[in-house]
């Protein structure tokens, strides 16, 4: 007797086929295999920025079909500089989330990378290159060695390259790194092997053998030579040896060496005028520092600390008391200083949400009004009555001007622009049309500046292109500063 019941059946003769369970008709009427097309799959690069595509607006995709080396010379050399709303179009296209094609290798991010650096916003170029890994590719670190000697922060790539030498061939850094970490012996033999090796010039030799043997030149009163192009690290040699140069003359980049403690006020405040003047700064940091303490002389400079300071402590008076007095007197000075160094859009940016609240009356409300119309509340500004040009401006903010009330022809050229019957251009057209939107914003740019030197056709279109491809903010904008802005 057994437990289990079907150990009790019989079992089956070998020549018996059980049921098949798949009744689906015969799916070949061959014996041969069927054809399989193969295609080699390409990986998609991770998306790469700052600025997630949710707030910019830009699709991830924004590279994705242009040509490498194309929109690499187009990132570079787009102009953009005297231009605020382009400048600060040419930021948001640098920093937003974007995916480059697979064969553009790091075509697209090191240009990014070099037009950064150029407009002087070293601190997103350091973060980019961070997010990149810039550790990767000799190209990425050179990149990041210089930002972090620009901004101090060269103890992070002077580590990697002390644990990865062939990152960086320059004899220079190695030297560098070497010495900051005290390690005089390495500097010294690397230094006589380069010597040994031709790879220095006379001047790099004489910089060299006083950074690493200072205790020769104690005694030596001649001063090196100021150096023509000096590069991020040559910059920094000459610092170490108490031969510092001024970077007003130097790339926009370079003004962040004098945004360090160790740099005097006057130095730190040329230099947060120029990285705002290109966007790069913040103005509520260029605040910080025109407030930090009372002007040390008159003329230039201090002139237009004087009115800063002035205006801030009148806003803060008059929120207190309620009398507009001090402020009608103080912005007339603000203007006028902001006009002579070119930061009309960083004082608007500040003092303009103040002043709107404020029942100014006569030149103040004019002033006033035009700060609005300069700032991001361009929209709910109202002109006061007998602004010139008042009514023609007010309808530029709101989108709707109209050609035959323009008071010029750059005017006209401007309201046109915003007419309904303008159709976007050829090229953006041809461009959106292969879905190379990043292209075909940076090809507006270009048109825009030509219409800002006086192509009022290049005007009217870029205005239009703007505005199609959806970048209404960004033309309005532009256009009211173009206007504002025009004698500047």
């Amino acid at each position: 007797m057994s437990a289990i019941e079907w150990l009790k059946e019989p079992a089956a003769p070998a020549n018996v086929i059980p049921p098949t369970v798949l009744l689906e008709p015969p799916v070949t009427e061959n014996g041969q295999g069927p054809s399989v097309t193969v295609t080699p799959l390409e990986q998609q690069l991770p998306p790469l920025g700052l600025v997630s595509s949710a707030v910019t607006g830009l699709p991830i995709d924004l590279w994705q079909n242009s040509p490498p080396d194309l929109l690499a010379t187009r990132l570079r050399q787009t102009p953009a500089r005297g231009l605020p709303a382009m400048q600060s179009l040419l930021l948001t296209l640098l920093l937003t989330d974007a995916r480059p094609a697979p064969q553009a290798g790091d075509k697209i991010l090191l240009a990014r990378l070099d037009r950064l650096m150029d407009i002087g916003a070293v601190d997103p170029a350091l973060a980019l290159v961070q997010e990149a890994g810039p550790g990767k590719t000799p190209e990425r670190f050179k990149r990041w060695f210089e930002a972090t000697l620009l901004t101090g922060e060269e103890s992070r790539s002077c580590a990697m390259l002390t644990a990865r030498p062939y990152l960086d061939r320059d004899y220079r850094a190695r030297i560098y790194c070497a010495v900051r970490r005290g390690d005089w012996p390495t500097a010294s033999l690397i230094l006589e092997s380069g010597l040994a090796l031709g790879v220095f010039d006379d001047t790099e030799r004489e910089l060299l053998d006083r950074f690493v043997n200072p205790e020769f030149y104690e005694d030596e009163a001649t001063r090196l030579p100021p150096p023509q192009r000096p590069d991020p690290l040559a910059l920094r040699l000459y610092e170490a040896i108490g031969e510092p140069h001024p970077t007003t003359a130097l790339p926009r980049a370079y003004a962040h060496a004098d945004l360090r403690d160790i740099a005097g006020w006057k130095a730190q405040l040329e230099a947060a005028e120029r990285l705002t003047r290109s966007g790069a700064m913040n103005p509520n940091l260029l605040l910080g520092l025109f407030t930090q303490r009372r002007p040390a002389a008159s003329g230039g400079i201090w002139d237009r600390v004087a009115a800063v300071q002035a205006l801030d402590s009148a806003l803060r008076n008059t929120a207190a008391s309620g009398k507009t007095d001090p402020v009608a007197r103080a912005l007339p000075a603000l203007w006028t200083a902001a006009r002579d160094a070119g930061l009309e859009l960083a004082m608007a940016d500040l003092f303009a949400p103040a002043l709107a609240k404020l029942p100014l009356t006569g030149d103040a409300a004019l002033l006033s009004w035009k700060l609005q119309l300069l700032s991001a509340g361009y929209e709910v500004a109202r002109a006061p009555e007998g602004a010139k040009d008042g009514a023609f401006l007010s309808a530029v903010a709101q989108g709707v001007p109209d050609a035959d009330q323009a008071p010029s022809q750059q005017a006209a050229a401007i309201a046109r622009g915003f007419s309904d019957a303008v159709e976007l251009p050829m090229a953006q057209g041809l461009l959106l049309s292969e879905n190379r939107l990043g292209e075909a914003i940076l090809i507006t740019m270009e048109s825009f500046a030509h219409g800002s030197e006086g192509n009022l056709s290049a005007l009217t279109q870029s205005i239009a292109a703007l505005r199609l491809i959806g970048l209404e903010d960004t033309a309005r904008r532009a256009a009211l500063q173009l206007l504002l802005l025009e004698d500047r």
